[in-house]
């Protein structure tokens, strides 16, 4: 069994109000665990409280009570060794534009009191492929390099534990896909991940499990194949070689819409009934069926569902 490499509990972050008496709860009662090794996402809309997280984990905001234990620190207890067992990659790129990946590198090292003998600025460059641009000027690098050399930066000191806040907003497909890679190949060296992102079809693709917050509170913590299975309905649309007794087609539980082109799309409670259902229905009323088409829920559903007020 895995052990842990983050765990939250009773979580809570209240901001009082200067001018009044009315406090904001931005964290409210929250409770996770993160397992090493895992690709975990942490999603939820603007306003949410996942900026408020991030923020306690990087030792900028005092959490107002619960306990935060990150590779087996306490954050409140051991601060350096919670900030030696993450590395945090921010949204917003800022590099200093005249120095080279590697003097990047370099520095951030020393920043963080590796001594030179035990740096490893050629492999992490390699590892996120960046061993060509290592002597160019970060002002010359693409948009996509940008984003590699801030996760670099963020390995310098080898932690266990990589956060990555939005790190593919506004960076393009390919771009994107090859950012992917290079988290890949950091988790299957053992890195834990733990992901936000506003782009739920890549948490979809990446993450093993997945938690969401809203409104300050922990609104789902489950799998993402378990997440999935929360939507209830399914939508299927047929072709039909020509569409007559429309007064017929009825099924308790569903909905049907009538389209252009003799096309029938079904919207349907998956426990009401069988998909088979549908298929006798048609044949019953001598309605050929031509093609089927299916859309199937993604994280997007699920995350509306759980969102919305």
């Amino acid at each position: 069994m895995n052990k842990n490499a983050l765990s939250v509990e009773k979580l809570c972050k209240t901001y009082s109000h200067e001018h009044s008496k009315n406090e904001t709860k931005a964290l409210d009662n929250v409770t996770f665990d993160v397992k090493q090794g895992e690709v975990f996402g942490l999603l939820g809309p603007n306003g949410a409280g996942k900026t408020t997280f991030l923020n306690i984990l990087a030792g900028t905001v005092t959490k107002t009570s619960g306990k935060v234990n990150v590779w087996g620190f306490d954050i409140e207890k051991n601060p350096r060794q919670v900030k030696a067992s993450l590395g945090i990659v921010p949204q917003e790129v800022n590099l200093d534009a005249f120095f080279s990946p590697k003097k990047l590198l370099e520095l951030q090292a020393g920043l963080y009191g590796v001594k030179k003998k035990d740096r490893i600025t050629d492999t992490i460059l390699k590892l996120v492929s960046l061993e060509d641009q290592a002597n160019s000027y970060s002002r010359n690098l693409s948009g996509g390099m940008k984003r590699r050399l801030l996760i670099a930066k963020a390995m310098v000191h080898q932690p266990p534990i990589l956060i990555l806040d939005e790190p593919t907003a506004g960076v393009d497909v390919e771009l994107r896909k090859n950012l992917w890679e290079n988290v890949k190949i950091l988790n299957q060296e053992g890195v834990t991940i733990i992901l936000t992102t506003h782009y739920l079809f890549e948490a979809q693709e990446m993450c093993s499990r997945i938690a969401i917050i809203n409104k300050g509170s922990l609104a789902a913590l489950d799998t993402t194949e378990k997440l999935l299975e929360r939507v209830k309905s399914k939508t299927i649309t047929f072709k039909i070689d020509k569409v007559k007794n429309k007064e017929e087609i009825k099924l308790d539980g569903a909905k049907f819409l009538f389209q252009p082109s003799n096309l029938v799309t079904v919207v349907y409670d998956k426990k009401s009934f069988k998909f088979e259902d549908l298929i006798y229905l048609f044949k019953k009323n001598n309605m050929k069926i031509l093609d089927i088409s299916s859309d199937d829920a993604d994280l997007e559903d699920v995350f509306v569902q759980l969102t919305k007020s």
